[in-house]
């Protein structure tokens, strides 16, 4: 069997983990609709057997966390290398990260115990399992923060970078955000752009955002937004078929300004329409946009 045949032969494993109340439930369920094989808490000393036998048609997703049965970070790590060793397993980890205070707020609204601190206050219960699961988000191919999506924007997100039918090709994420609230902690590529001249400083424009032709316009007329975007865009296209060649799956590239409403946006918008123009499929996210969407929702989101 060529190297080919047995990368094709493979059979997809998505381990999914992550801190309780980061939507690991959520996720499994919707791999599930994209037609894995979804199973969770299978003792980790089970996981290997899975491969046994004849291969299986249906990609799995496996969902783990330190109530799995004979869960040690230290077992955990010596799986997913021997998974990743396994020709006939194509094994990646999907860790969903989330901020404390967001998890914090999720257990008060649900008035749940947390299963670390069964008899503590939630808060320890956290602290201590985003403690252990350190080493294990560092092991991860794919880090997905959900402190600001909602159960529809993390099917979204999932249904874009695990569709089966998408095989491997590489996912572009193009965001904006605000300096102030922090850079996105899935960011793989961060520019800043508040060098640029800003429209906030004009009062006509103070209220609109990046998607406006008139602040858009405005943001390109700055005699050093050709150069800086240039080398950007130069630098993202030399830089994906490298991506592509150490099998990396998915990237996320942000720009940042002071409040994530204008310049930020702007150039997103514009990276995003000329990856798309060379043949990317590429998913547009703007951060504080959403933030002030009614509802909360993700009104800002698009896949081009």
């Amino acid at each position: 069997m060529t190297a080919k045949q047995n990368m094709t032969a493979a059979q997809r494993l998505v381990l999914v983990t992550g801190p309780a109340g980061a939507g690991r439930s959520t996720a499994l369920h919707a791999l599930e609709d994209l037609g894995y094989e979804a199973i969770d808490n299978l003792p980790l000393s089970l996981i290997p057997r899975l491969f046994d036998g004849p291969p299986h048609g249906a990609a799995l997703a496996l969902g783990v966390d330190p109530r799995t049965r004979d869960f040690s970070v230290g077992a955990l790590a010596d799986l997913v290398g021997q998974l990743r060793a396994d020709p006939r397993v194509q094994c990646e980890v999907l860790y969903l990260d989330c901020r404390p205070e967001t998890l914090q707020r999720r257990f008060s609204e649900t008035r749940r115990r947390h299963p670390l601190a069964p008899a503590e206050s939630p808060d320890a219960g956290i602290a201590r399992e985003l403690d252990l699961l350190g080493p294990i988000r560092m092991l991860s191919d794919f880090l997905i923060d959900t402190s600001d999506l909602n159960q529809h924007d993390l099917r979204a997100e999932l249904a874009r970078l695990f569709s089966v039918e998408d095989g491997h090709r590489l996912a572009l994420s193009v965001q904006s955000f605000s300096y102030k609230r922090g850079i996105p902690r899935a960011a793989d590529m961060v520019f800043d752009c508040r060098f640029l001249q800003n429209p906030y400083w004009q009062p006509d424009l103070r209220g609109l955002n990046g998607l406006s032709p008139a602040v858009r316009d405005y943001v390109c007329a700055d005699p050093r937004f050709d150069g800086f975007f240039d080398r950007v865009r130069d630098l993202t296209e030399f830089l994906l078929p490298a991506y592509i060649g150490e099998g990396k799956a998915h990237l996320s590239i942000a720009f940042g300004c002071t409040g994530g409403q204008h310049r930020s946006v702007t150039l997103a918008e514009k990276l995003s329409q000329v990856l798309a123009e060379g043949g990317w499929r590429v998913s547009i996210r703007h951060r504080e946009i959403e933030r002030q969407a009614p509802g909360g929702g993700n009104k800002s989101e698009t896949t081009v």
